[in-house]
Order: C-alpha cells, then structure tokens, then sequence
C-alpha cells in the first residue's frame, strides 16, 4: 500500500504535536512536518493515508505562495535543502511534506467561513433557523449556496472538538477590534479561494483559517485550502438538496457510521479499500487544485 509516516523523529527539539503535524522548534523559525496521520471525530487513527501529508503540506504551501497579497502567512521554504545542516540527513522524508515556518503567536480561534449550508451548519440550521448567531431566511435546502458568505468562529481546542461560537463570543474573549480583522481577513481570503477554485471546477463550500501574530503584524498560519481543513466539491455533480461528495475522509466517515463503531477512543482498524480510496481522492485534489493557471 506504500509506506506511510505515521511519527517523526529529528534531531531538533518537538514544540507541538497535533493531529497530524509535527512541529519542532528551529529557535528563530519552526519546521512544520505533516504526517499521513488521519483523524475522524476527533480521534486518531492507528494507521495512516498513503500520501496525505505530502498533499496536505503542497496545497498549503500552494495557496499560501498565492495569497501573499491579501496577507502575510508563515510560510518561508518548502525547499529541503534550505533547511538547517542537522536536517539534511532525513531529507527524504522531509521532502514535500514540511516546511520551514515563522514562529507566531497563535490566536486561540478558529476562523471558519461558510458559503454553503452544509455539515454542522446545516444541522444548526435545522434545529434553530441560524448558524452560529447568523439568522438565514426559512426553507433552504441543504448544501445550498448561501446568499453571501457567513464568518462562524470556532474555540481551538488541542484535543476533543472544537466548539462553534457567535461573533459576539469571539469579540468578548479577544477583543472587538481584533474579532472584527479576523472576519473581514477570513471572508477575503474564503472568497479568493473560492474564486480560484471554480477555475477548475471546484467548489469551496466552507474553509478554516488560523491566525497568529508576527513581529507584531497578523499572519496566516497553520494550513490553507486543505481538504482538511475546506470542503471541496466537484462543480460537475453539484445538486443541492443533499450531502455533496467530497475530497477529503468522507470515505473513512461513511465506513465509521456503518461500522458500529461509538466514536470513541481507540479507533477501529480501517479496511485498506477505505484508506486506497481515501488516498486517491486527497492526491485528486492536489492535482485538481494545483492545475490552477
């Protein structure tokens, strides 16, 4: 099945580890390494997607190059041989799944924006008429294009799930007038995104974005337009009404809800046509994205 990353080991102090990335502490600079770790409902799986890591880091690193524009992001090089001499000897392994990154100071929320009612949005809106706060008119279907893009911010959490808040919330635990750069910075970026995508004929029906400050000034951190952290559809197929296909784990889910399983830990053993399909579809969306002119 290929081999797969499922830890890391350098010679270099380990600053974090998420559910994926492995983060080492470089002094000045962090090295950002993406595992082919796979997570589902907040739990992480014994084994890994054959080339998951390697998508996730290249489309970050695509959009990040793409979007220096509307703001500053952390990424410096993805070039292996730039990285510090005590490296090169894992470079193998290095290569196409990290990156050299600058070391922010991470604000302690997720930016989600949504331009389609699908996931926990759509459930919030069946029970409530709303999504996080956002009052939406009666009687839309699900996976709807929304009539403009809405911000729903998240708390960060490092383990369990991340909780949907209002903008309200957000302004109250960070403050107002940064709340209010986050969203107008996340809308922008979502559309930008969105705009490029539909040049392949993609669809982002929602992204997450994370944020730190640098030197003083906001940056865009962590990962951009993965399909771990955005759900992309395919324009060809799209028919609102119902949960539309996507290029991430929605194989891995769909087996877990048929699966028994209580979704909780310790994760069950995947089957490999789940983890060959899983893997197909997140290097589809690497060729699909990264064919962007």
């Amino acid at each position: 099945m290929g081999d797969v990353i499922l830890e890391t080991a350098l010679p270099v102090p380990r600053y974090a580890r998420g559910k994926v990335r492995d983060i080492y502490d470089l002094g000045e600079h962090l090295l950002i390494v993406t595992t082919d770790r796979i997570s589902a409902f907040d739990v992480v799986f014994p084994m890994g997607i054959p080339e998951k890591g390697r998508v996730l880091n290249q489309l970050s690193a695509f959009w990040f190059r793409r979007m220096g524009h509307l703001i500053p992001n952390h990424l410096i090089t993805t070039d292996v041989r730039e990285y510090p001499a005590e490296l090169q000897a894992d470079s193998e392994m290095l290569a196409g799944r990290s990156m050299l990154a600058h070391k922010a100071e991470r604000i302690d929320a997720e930016c989600v924006v949504r331009g389609y009612l699908a996931g926990s949005g759509w459930r919030d809106y069946v029970s409530t008429g709303e999504v996080c706060g956002h009052a939406l008119p009666p009687g839309l279907q699900e996976s709807v294009e929304l009539p403009e893009p809405i911000f729903t911010p998240a708390t960060k959490a490092d383990t369990g799930h991340d909780i949907n808040i209002s903008r309200e919330e957000l302004a109250s635990q960070i403050g107002t007038e940064l709340a209010a750069k986050l969203e107008a910075t996340s809308i922008a970026i979502y559309n930008f995104g969105r705009a490029e995508a539909l040049k392949t004929g993609l669809i982002v029906a929602d992204a997450k974005f994370e944020f730190g400050f640098y030197e003083g000034e906001l940056m865009l951190i962590d990962e951009a337009f993965t399909p771990d952290s955005s759900r992309y559809w395919d324009t060809g197929i799209f028919e609102p009404g119902h949960p539309q296909p996507s290029y991430d784990k929605e194989f891995v889910r769909e087996w877990l809800r048929q699966s028994g399983w209580n979704m909780e830990p310790p994760a069950p053993m995947l089957p490999d046509d789940v983890i060959l399909k899983t893997s197909a579809k997140y290097q589809e969306a690497l060729q699909r994205v990264t064919a962007i002119s």
